[in-house]
């Protein structure tokens, strides 16, 4: 028979919990190429960030966009002074996404909401930009990625300060903390935003201290070698 070994015996297969176990080279040769992931992550990172910022940076300037900043704006203590009416007169005047109400936009460029989101979103997209001088200027990459941090702070701030980031109490007993709405659900994901920005601004950082000890390492020996050009001349 193929499976019989020369002595007679049938070959042996591992059965019971062994059986399952994988093979430890294999397991280590994945945990190899997974560690070796982190330049990638990093990148990946970046370019992420890039993306998200541009994007949505660049969105502010279309009013249905704008629209949908006005309560955080309104009940930001940082930002709410950009603004000509207080909150909650912005309730009035809410625009669903899609729907066009001449009298709500009129009211909102009165508001200043267009300006201060055409602002806002130029800043944005001036982040994304910052981020991708990372491969020539990375100290301005490592200042963005600072920046982004900074708003990303002041953004989940929001969670303490706009009502709407809540669950209303409309008669379902599931409302308040810790029920995010639809807009406290936007709002907590920059917790990521900000993990990936600090992320980002230590690599920077450290890119730019290597530049920065390469280029004193060339000038060091570029000084060296003046003296024995003149004295071999």
């Amino acid at each position: 028979m193929r499976n019989v070994r020369r002595g007679g015996r049938p070959p042996r297969f591992a059965t019971g919990p062994r059986a399952m176990v994988p093979d430890m080279n294999t397991t280590q040769r994945v945990f190899t190429l997974a560690s070796r992931a982190d330049r990638v992550g990093v990148a990946v990172t970046r370019a992420g960030l890039i993306v998200v910022l541009v994007w949505i940076g660049a969105l502010k300037a279309f009013p249905y966009e704008a629209d949908g900043i006005v309560p955080f704006v309104a009940n930001s203590p940082f930002m709410r002074f950009f603004l000509k009416y207080d909150a909650p007169a912005y309730k009035q005047h809410m625009n669903p996404e899609g729907a066009l109400v001449p009298a709500n936009r009129a009211w909102h460029t009165e508001n200043r909401t267009y300006l201060f989101s055409h602002g806002l979103g130029a800043v944005i997209v001036a982040y994304g930009l910052m981020l991708c001088l990372h491969p020539w200027l990375p100290q301005v990459a490592a200042v963005g990625s600072f920046l982004i941090v900074i708003m990303s702070f002041v953004t989940l701030s929001f969670l303490i300060t706009t009502p709407e980031t809540w669950v209303p109490p409309l008669g379902d007993a599931h409302h308040g903390f810790p029920y995010l709405s639809g807009r406290g659900r936007l709002v907590v994901k920059d917790a990521i935003m900000l993990g990936a920005a600090l992320v980002t601004m230590a690599d920077s950082a450290k890119a730019y201290l290597r530049k920065s000890a390469l280029n004193g390492a060339r000038a060091e020996a570029g000084a060296r070698d003046v003296p024995l050009a003149a004295s071999a001349g």
